[in-house]
C-alpha cells in the first residue's frame, strides 16, 4: 500500500515507538479537506489503514449526526468503511479517547463538531497522539465551515483534495446544495449535493440549481 506523498502527513512521527513510550511520541494534527465527493473520507481511511498495518493503536470517531450510511462505521461515498465510535460533542470524544495508549486518532466529518474540537485536537496532539481529521472546508454558501479554518491553521499538515465539477468537468472545490434546506448542518449525499468548480458554483442556490 504505497504512500504517494509522505510530506503531507505525520506518519513518520509515530514509527518505531511503542504505545507505552508516550513521553517520546511526537503528536501532530493533520487536516484532510475539500468539497463533497473529493475523497476526504477515503484518504482518512487510507491513513488509518496504514497505521493499523504498522500495528499502531488506533481510534476512529465520527459525529453521531452523520448516519447516512451507518451508525457505527465511517463510510465513504464509494463504500469503503471502518468501525468508528459515534459521538455528539468534542467533550464526549475526549471522554472516550484513550490518550495513554492511542497512537493515531481519526475524526471524520469534523466540520460537524462544536468549536471545542479545536482545543481537543490540540490537547491530543500535545499528548503525543497523531490526530487525523477530515471534513468540508466550505459550506453550501462557499463560506468557511465550522471549526475547519482554525483546525487548518493549527495543523502541521493540510491536504486539500478536489472533486470533479458535475457541470463542466473541471477541478471542483465547492459543494452545491440541490435541495431546499437552510443551515450549515444538513447531512446529505449524492441526491442533495454535487461538486462544482468556482465558475459553476452558485452560492446559496438550492432546488433547481
Amino acid at each position: 500500500m504505497a504512500d504517494p506523498d509522505q510530506s503531507q502527513h505525520g506518519e513518520h512521527l509515530s514509527y518505531d515507538l511503542a504505545p507505552e513510550s508516550r513521553r517520546l511520541r511526537r503528536g501532530c494534527i493533520e487536516v484532510v479537506c475539500g468539497s463533497m465527493f473529493s475523497g476526504k473520507t477515503e484518504e482518512l481511511l487510507r491513513r488509518i489503514k496504514r497505521a493499523k498495518l504498522a500495528k499502531q493503536r488506533v481510534q476512529l470517531f465520527k459525529p453521531r449526526v452523520d448516519n447516512r450510511y451507518d451508525d457505527v462505521k465511517v463510510v465513504s461515498h464509494e463504500g469503503l468503511n471502518a468501525d468508528a465510535i459515534p459521538v455528539s460533542t468534542a467533550k464526549e470524544l475526549m471522554s472516550l479517547a484513550r490518550v495513554e495508549d492511542t497512537q493515531v486518532l481519526g475524526i471524520d466529518e469534523v466540520q460537524f463538531f462544536d468549536e471545542d474540537i479545536i482545543a481537543a485536537t490540540e490537547e491530543l496532539a500535545n499528548g503525543g497522539v497523531r490526530v487525523i481529521v477530515a471534513g468540508l472546508d466550505q459550506d453550501y454558501r462557499g463560506l468557511p465551515f465550522g471549526p475547519m479554518p482554525n483546525l487548518m491553521s493549527i495543523a502541521e499538515y493540510v491536504t486539500k483534495l478536489h472533486a470533479v465539477c458535475a457541470r463542466c468537468g473541471a477541478a471542483a472545490c465547492r459543494s452545491q446544495r440541490l435541495v431546499a434546506s437552510e443551515g450549515q448542518l444538513f447531512v446529505g449525499g449524492a441526491a442533495a449535493y454535487e461538486a462544482r468548480c468556482r465558475r459553476c458554483f452558485v452560492a446559496g442556490v438550492v432546488s433547481g440549481a
